[in-house]
């Protein structure tokens, strides 16, 4: 049986692919959520991995939820509702959480159709690319369901509430092009240079300094639940942190000797 997740590494930005494109790379498989999970575990402790890039093998991004899994009552859509519960809770709904913690910025680069959780799931990375053939529902209505998987929370934050009701309410799809209008996308760009698009992102990202940018992450986390007061708080902590790394040091004397830093992680 195939590796749910592929990760290939490029210096110091990773690529995890999504690799069951036959069944369009669904995310509700025990197999995949814990290769999610394991691959952002591992990125959060490499200190040497500056950001990923996450994409699908095949034609789809991600369909979401397994549409045949549902209908035959199997896998985390089996049991009693009490059951169904504990199925999304110890199941897909670890994927949102650990992307959610993961230390290191992350890029999805869209390359077809983003479907229900799938649609959720490019939400969940900080950047998103999205090739000119992705289609873009929150679908769940359609199939008689909620988002199980955060995108109630996600959606609203990406393009405002009242495109995210009607794309819930409607669970209709929008195109590359309408995502990127409504804010959902940040770029988009032909499919085969998709993946050249999100390398160039990264490595524009990768070009500074790694534990600053760790906590960069980790602030605009922060400022989406927290008062302004103990956002600030926290920022003169880590600033304090990130004021006694060598790459501040070495950051500022590349800006008054007019050269480009090396950073070094450190």
């Amino acid at each position: 049986m195939s590796e749910p997740i592929l990760i290939d590494r490029t210096g110091d930005i990773a690529v995890w692919t999504l690799n069951n494109p036959a069944a369009r790379n669904p995310i509700s498989e025990a197999d995949t959520v814990t290769a999610l999970e394991d691959a952002v575990a591992a990125a959060n402790r490499d200190h040497t991995l500056r950001a990923a890039i996450l994409t699908g093998a095949g034609s789809a991004f991600s369909s979401g939820g397994n549409v045949k899994d549902m209908r035959d009552r199997a896998g985390m859509f089996g049991g009693a509702p009490a059951e169904l519960r504990q199925g999304y809770r110890h199941g897909i709904q670890r994927i949102p959480k650990a992307l959610y913690h993961c230390e290191i910025p992350t890029i999805a680069a869209i390359n077809g159709p983003a479907i229900g959780a799938g649609c959720d799931l490019a939400l969940l990375c900080d950047m998103r690319i999205a090739a000119s053939t992705a289609v873009f529902a929150e679908s769940f209505i359609k199939v008689g369901l909620i988002p199980g998987d955060g995108g109630a929370w996600l959606l609203p934050r990406a393009i405002g509430m009242a495109r995210a009701c009607q794309m819930a309410f409607t669970g209709e799809p929008i195109d590359a092009h309408n995502a990127l209008e409504w804010g959902l996308v940040s770029q988009v760009v032909e499919p085969e240079d998709l993946l050249d698009a999100a390398h160039q992102l990264a490595a524009r990202v990768c070009a500074n300094p790694p534990h600053a940018l760790r906590m960069t992450k980790r602030l605009l986390r922060e400022g989406q639940q927290q008062s302004l007061e103990s956002l600030l708080e926290l920022s003169a902590a880590m600033q304090a942190a990130a004021h006694h790394t060598n790459d501040h040091r070495e950051a500022v004397a590349a800006v008054l000797e007019h050269r480009p830093p090396a950073f070094t992680g450190r």
